[in-house]
């Protein structure tokens, strides 16, 4: 068989590598708009200087050769023609396919605020591509406005402090990183990146722009009549599915690309996995996307079950957190809250089920908080403080039929 994968991101990659493993001897080709494979969870690494294009291939630089397959990179595909069985890249002509996957995942969004669309220095932060046009935006640049104090947000400031550079932060919400913490849990992050030279303007929302007569930004202007300047300006307001390129195909796309719990689209040999498929926007979880639709391609029949996607890790000068499920809680929510000298944890409980948790300090041995969540399991009464609870309390041996459980 001939397999083409179109995307060399978590899912991509996971799925050749699958593949390669299950069909020693069919040919694979994998297309991408980048020219290396990286990991978009170390592309702040990357901006900061701290590691070097080389060092965040998390696919290793001799994947291709050792696996043979064939790569091709900084190549945009331009329509998909399943009638033909291929799809057509702009430099490259029609590549034909056996079976295709889609793994185009997704790229940034700019709002159309006044300015924003048109000028030269404002950026988005998702690809490699973006982080190498950042880094030279910041050589010699002394300030920045950063649009959104989400985690790529953040990622982006802790970077570009790192380099020296002033960074503004403007978040319409009243603190940081809202979608993962509560004020409790934002306030020290924002007192650490205060301590570095961040300025925060919180509850505050961009609204225009100065720009001059070469096209270049120099001032973002807030709602409230603020003036911010900057010498480049980077936007993290969310991210939008590559799927312009099937319009025509005949391929059901809303939003994203529309799959069953095969990983299938509607168009036969057809294929999708990762953020393109807009079930999960975690890394580990677009890798095991990859590598479900690799072996339901290869002949298998494996659903794809996991479909949890609200859980997100962060650690910003040595303080690490762990945030699980919607932090917003409902009336009747029962909201049990422990803090201790090096931590706090906010758990929130509907129905006697836990539906959210943020844990901030030692998160270690928590994997099974994700596992509590995403299952539904009832929450037992314990005199222990959250903190202290671990798998034993839930987890428990049903001597009928000599198996673990959960309680």
């Amino acid at each position: 068989m001939r397999h083409l994968v179109i995307g060399a991101s978590a899912a991509g990659i996971s799925a050749a590598r699958k593949i390669r493993e299950l069909r020693p001897d069919d040919e694979i080709t994998v297309v991408a708009k980048d020219a290396a494979v990286h990991s978009r969870c170390m592309l702040h690494h990357f901006l900061g200087g701290r590691k070097s294009a080389e060092e965040i291939n998390f696919a290793g630089a001799d994947f291709f050769e050792k696996n043979n397959i064939r790569f091709i990179a900084e190549e945009e595909i331009t329509s998909v023609l399943p009638a033909e069985n291929c799809a057509a890249g702009r430099k490259s002509g029609k590549l034909p396919y056996d079976a295709l996957l889609i793994t185009t995942g997704a790229r940034f969004f700019i709002p159309p605020i006044p300015g924003f669309r048109e000028a030269k220095n404002v950026y988005g932060l998702r690809d490699l591509s973006d982080a190498q046009k950042i880094k030279a935006a910041a050589r010699g640049a002394k300030e920045c406005v950063i649009v959104g104090s989400g985690l790529v947000g953040l990622d982006s400031a802790y970077a570009l402090c790192e380099l020296g550079i002033k960074c503004r932060v403007v978040e319409m919400e009243d603190r940081i990183c809202p979608l993962q913490l509560d004020a409790v849990a934002a306030a020290p992050y924002q007192r650490l990146f205060e301590e570095v030279g961040c300025e925060f303007f919180l509850a505050k929302k961009a609204a225009g722009s100065e720009v001059d007569d070469g096209g270049r930004m120099r001032a973002v202007l807030l709602e409230s009549g603020e003036r911010l300047p900057a010498d480049f300006v980077i936007v993290t307001a969310g991210v939008r599915p590559n799927i312009e390129f099937l319009e025509g195909s005949g391929v059901v796309t809303d939003r994203c690309v529309k799959v069953d719990d095969y990983m299938r689209t509607n168009v036969a040999n057809i294929w999708a996995a990762g953020d393109v498929a807009g079930l999960s926007g975690i890394w580990p979880n677009a890798a095991l996307q990859g590598e479900t639709a690799a072996r339901n391609i290869c002949g298998e029949a494996v659903k794809y079950a996991d479909r949890y996607a609200m859980k997100n890790t962060m650690n910003f000068f040595g303080l690490t957190t762990l945030s699980l499920g919607p932090n917003a809680s409902e009336a009747g929510d029962e909201v049990l809250v422990s803090e201790w000298r090096r931590g706090y944890t906010k758990a929130a409980i509907r129905g006697g089920r836990l539906v959210h948790l943020t844990m901030q300090g030692d998160i270690s041995n928590t994997g099974f908080w994700q596992e509590l969540v995403k299952r539904g399991v009832k929450v037992k009464d314990s005199d222990k403080p959250l903190h202290r609870l671990s798998y034993a309390d839930f987890w428990h041996y049903d001597e009928s039929d000599g198996e673990y459980c959960w309680v």
